[in-house]
């Protein structure tokens, strides 16, 4: 209760040093920190700071996740919000138990595999902008109910404490950034399409100067409204907008591009459940790792990677060689993933022979010294998991699903949280691709999802569009306890990237033996099961990246790849926050000196 009236103390003094026009102030912001009473690292320093405090006042890891998720709400609302969904992994110090949250969107029960195509031609809609721009896109938010089950379950303070923070910094306003700006340039046509999102991001038709300020009294409204009650979004006036902005989206007189309604409807919305799972575990090299099971395939993806590698001694061949194996053990993984891997409601998936020692063994003999034959054209096939399962799963039995493009949004956000008694929360949310399905729910502030093109709009396929069913995800948020006692917490956003962001920071850690500041900073390597492997950081041209060219692998640069954070427990518990020094603008990480 002590703990409670504290913070309660807190977001209000908070809330009201804004109100009378003392902003909020940022201690000095920096990629890494070290402390030993609690950890934050997010993408955001305002984001950081608020969790920072929360963990002052002697909340807790799941309190300071919550209060940092709702204001990057605020102030990085193009990668996640309210309007999204996410998966939270926490570990409980008292009980040494590591639970995982499923908030993933859910599709409406009017789904259907031909959800996406014109109603005139029958073909499939362009995915940008008339797929991702479109009622038909949005699936049922889970975001808010992850916050309140966190909090109900595991946190020390309520739903409106946890808010007041944000709430103030969402009506008083915030000083736009570099990326936040550069953010709505990129949308720029999408987000003047609709009527809401115009007035909200672009005042007087153009995106807010760098240093300007923002403000969104309609979310603080929304924020302030689920405090009071969680049913209003799903049963109450917050759910009745949202039908009404998907089923009628709120368009200019004359939009840039066809803009398709959708048919979510109250029953949707009423209809939708969070669902506690049981962790994926991967032993690797005397680490355990946890992270989300399905219909996030992150963790089972980047864990079959490692059973992989695991029968290669990394830490002594040659760095370009190593990095060979790491780039065609995601291949096959990838390969693997896209044929079986789906909702655990609808698909018989078969984890244990995926993860199987003996199936690792029998792959791992694809696995060579040069990249697979074939470059720009060279794709693995999928395996036959099916004989290593204890209890086979028939009704995958002779499916061969389709390599369908990935258009898994490059967006979402992770933070990471540690607290004083040894609690730890890692959290990746989403609204999927940046700036999501770029409609702004009229009065309430939030953009909504674009979360249903993650489906695989074909038959059969594990991925396919059904009623209420979620989409497949790669969020990969993941807890590992080394053999030492350090525990590790990381993950990032970036679609499909995120599964090979956080196998490559994985192996820095455990493999090379790098920090996690510098595990989080290294150049990334994301191979997907294409004839290409995408980098960045300029590595192509570096002398690894040249060496990996010589061994037969193509390399093509893009500016980034991910936005990860960190947080590390040292069994003398000193603590590290890491996040990213350049990537997506630069992250914030602090810690509580105690």
């Amino acid at each position: 209760m002590r703990n409670r009236l504290v913070l309660a103390a807190i977001g209000l003094c908070v809330a009201l040093g804004v109100l009378i026009n003392r902003p909020l102030v940022l201690a000095q912001s920096a990629s890494v920190a070290i402390g030993s009473g609690g950890a934050v690292a997010t993408v955001d320093a305002r984001a950081t700071q608020i969790g920072v405090d929360i963990l002052k006042a002697g909340g807790n890891a799941i309190d300071a996740a919550v209060a940092a998720a709702a204001t990057l709400g605020v102030v990085e609302p193009f990668s996640a919000g309210i309007g999204g969904g996410g998966f939270m992994v926490i570990y409980r110090k008292t009980d040494d138990q590591v639970i995982t949250i499923d908030g993933r969107e859910q599709a409406p029960a009017s789904t259907s595999v031909e959800m996406f195509n014109d109603p005139a031609t029958g073909e499939l809609l362009p995915f940008s902008p008339n797929r991702i721009s479109s009622g038909l896109a949005v699936g049922v938010p889970g975001t808010l109910l992850t916050w309140t089950e966190a909090l109900n379950r595991y946190g020390t303070v309520s739903l409106a404490q946890a808010l007041a923070p944000a709430i103030a910094l969402a009506e008083e306003g915030f000083s736009v950034d570099a990326t936040f700006a550069s953010q709505i340039q990129e949308n720029q046509a999408r987000f003047a399409a609709f009527s809401s999102t115009r007035d909200l991001y672009l005042p007087a038709g153009a995106p807010p100067a760098v240093g300007s300020i923002s403000k969104n009294p309609d979310l603080a409204k929304t924020y302030r409204l689920v405090a009071q009650n969680p049913n209003v979004f799903y049963r109450g006036e917050i759910g009745e907008a949202i039908v009404q902005t998907v089923q009628h989206p709120p368009t200019v007189e004359n939009p840039p591009f066809a803009v398709l309604p959708g048919n979510m409807t109250m029953a949707d919305l009423d209809d939708y459940d969070l669902h506690v799972r049981t962790p994926v575990a991967i032993d690797y090299r005397g680490y355990q790792l946890y992270g989300m099971g399905l219909p996030s395939s992150g963790s089972i993806t980047g864990g079959q990677a490692l059973k992989l590698l695991e029968g290669f001694d990394l830490a002594s061949l040659d760095r370009p060689q190593a990095l060979n194996k790491l780039i065609e053990a995601e291949r096959i993984a990838f390969a693997d993933r896209a044929a079986f891997l789906g909702d655990p409601e609808f698909v018989d998936a078969p984890i244990a022979g995926l993860l199987s020692r003996e199936y690792a063994d029998l792959r791992r003999t694809e696995v060579g010294d040069r990249a697979m034959a074939g470059g720009r054209d060279a794709k693995a096939t999928a395996g036959n998991p099916l004989p290593f399962q204890s209890d086979p799963s028939p009704s995958l039995t002779g499916i061969a699903a389709a390599q369908i493009s990935d258009h898994e949004g490059l967006s979402t956000t992770h933070l990471t949280v540690a607290d004083r008694l040894g609690n730890v929360v890692s959290y990746t949310l989403t609204i999927e691709a940046t700036g999501g399905s770029g409609i702004v729910v009229p009065g309430y502030g939030f953009i909504l999802n674009n979360e249903l093109t993650d489906f695989d709009p074909t038959r059969p396929h594990p991925n396919a569009p059904e009623p209420q069913k979620r989409p497949r995800s790669s969020m990969a948020p993941t807890i590992a306890f080394a053999p030492d006692g350090t525990v590790i917490a990381f993950g990032s956003p970036g679609g499909s990237t995120i599964i090979t962001t956080v196998l490559g920071i994985a192996t820095h850690l455990i493999e090379f033996k790098l920090p996690i500041d510098q595990a989080i900073a290294a150049p990334r390597i994301s191979q997907r099961n294409g004839g290409v492997t995408q980098v960045d950081s300029g590595f192509e041209a570096t002398e690894l990246g040249q060496a990996l060219s010589a061994l037969g692998h193509v390399l093509e640069p893009v500016p980034e790849i991910g936005a990860a954070t960190g947080v590390v427990i040292r069994p003398d518990r000193t603590m590290t926050a890491a996040a990213e020094p350049s990537r997506r603008g630069g992250g914030a990480a602090m810690t509580v000196r105690s």
